[in-house]
């Protein structure tokens, strides 16, 4: 009876022992929705690999956008300089900014125009808008134009341009009531203090950086680029309030259609457009250097839209700034800048200041690097508005 006993226990010990093992087993099994797709492993290999080429896509595309950026504009920083930094054998200088002017932004147009036959254009667009953008816009790179021709270095004006941020903080502030944050007041006042340094020093020869009709040309060329900032604002509103969304190239065109016309009025009511023109037939070696200037410029133009229509304008934004950078330190190691210790000093102060600059930039919209998918009709029509805006803006900056 005992043995008895113990085998139905043992018995009943096994049956619960394998009831908890199968219980166990069935625990261990995932469960499965009947409605469910299970996806193959080909189909996650597939799209690791589509994602895979898709980043090396981007990663080309975005070389050769900003590659194309760099090239086009590092030469013509280079080029603008060597215009006014020529000197005949009977000592005169080129200084008709305004007719060199005109001639940058006639090819643009060609090139605008070119565009809007290639990828169509918007009609009926509001073109005094575009007229007052032109012409500030126009009026600020005379100004650069003629800080160089009255003896401002290069470096001191291009890191001049590079702190445009501060008119542009001043008329929102009175304007509009922007706020900023400490961060962006140290970042401007870096920029001018830098520059401010490099201007008053002196090169190892003792000769100046600046002189005071350069200066005087360079801050209003800076009071140009504050009144360029609030008229594109107020463009944008104005497109958008009026469901108007004109594509990258109609702002070229429009925009340097503009900026041609006032820079013909100005040059031949200061007689610029005559002696300018006779200036570069005695002197073929400037014609040559004009005319490689205007198509750089318009080359890069046409870059930045390559840019912009892939990537965000900020990223475009940060390639041309960058550039500036630099064309400052190719300027000063090729054409014969020797700068002392203090103008070192500023320089790095200037650089130090740009960069910070970029860098708040990116990591303030690092969500927005990448160029933006919209879903609805509005969207996209806002997308190529910003497009547009983004193109008009890196135009300016550069």
């Amino acid at each position: 009876m005992m043995n008895g006993n113990s085998d139905h226990k043992q018995e009943g010990v096994h049956q619960r022992t394998m009831s908890a093992e199968e219980s166990d087993e069935h625990q261990a099994l995932p469960l499965l929705d009947p409605n469910a797709v299970i996806r193959p492993l080909e189909m996650d290999l597939h799209d690791s690999q589509s994602s895979q080429s898709q980043k090396r896509a981007d990663a080309l595309k975005f070389l050769f956008g900003a590659g194309g950026i760099w090239c086009a504009y590092l030469y013509y920083g280079s080029l603008q300089e060597d215009v006014f930094l020529f000197t005949s054998e009977s000592g005169d200088k080129f200084t008709q900014a305004w007719f060199l002017q005109f001639l940058e932004a006639l090819a643009n147009v060609l090139v605008g125009w070119m565009g809007r036959q290639l990828t169509g254009g918007v009609p009926n667009l509001p073109l005094q808008q575009f007229f007052l953008s032109g012409a500030t816009q126009v009026s600020s790179k005379a100004f650069t134009s003629l800080a160089l021709a009255n003896g401002l270095s290069f470096p001191v004006a291009t890191l001049a341009k590079s702190g445009k941020m501060a008119p542009v903080m001043a008329g929102q502030l009175l304007l509009s009531g922007a706020s900023y944050s400490c961060r962006d007041y140290l970042q401007v006042l870096a920029i001018i203090g830098g520059t401010a340094i490099l201007s008053l020093g002196k090169k190892k020869g003792g000769q100046s950086q600046s002189t005071p009709m350069g200066v005087l040309f360079i801050l209003l060329s800076l009071v140009m680029d504050g009144v360029t900032a609030g008229v594109q604002k107020r463009l944008k509103q104005d497109m958008g309030r009026k469901h108007m969304h004109p594509k990258p190239y109609d702002f070229m065109y429009y925009t340097n259609l503009s900026m041609m016309v006032v820079a013909l009025m100005v040059s031949l009511t200061l007689g610029e457009f005559t002696t300018g023109y006779h200036f570069c037939v005695q002197h073929p070696q400037v014609m040559w250097l004009v005319i490689q200037f205007a198509m750089c410029s318009a080359i890069g133009s046409s870059f930045i839209f390559y840019t912009v229509a892939h990537f965000d304008p900020l990223v475009c934004s940060t390639v041309t700034t960058t550039r500036k950078i630099v064309s400052v330190i190719l300027s000063i190691v090729l054409k014969g800048h020797s700068l002392s210790a203090q103008g070192w000093s500023g320089v790095s102060l200037a650089i130090a200041g740009i960069m910070s600059e970029v860098h708040s930039k990116c990591t303030s919209k690092s969500s927005h690097v990448n160029k933006k998918k919209y879903t609805t009709q509005g969207q996209s029509e806002r997308n190529i508005l910003n497009e547009g805006i983004g193109m008009h803006a890196c135009m300016y900056v550069c």
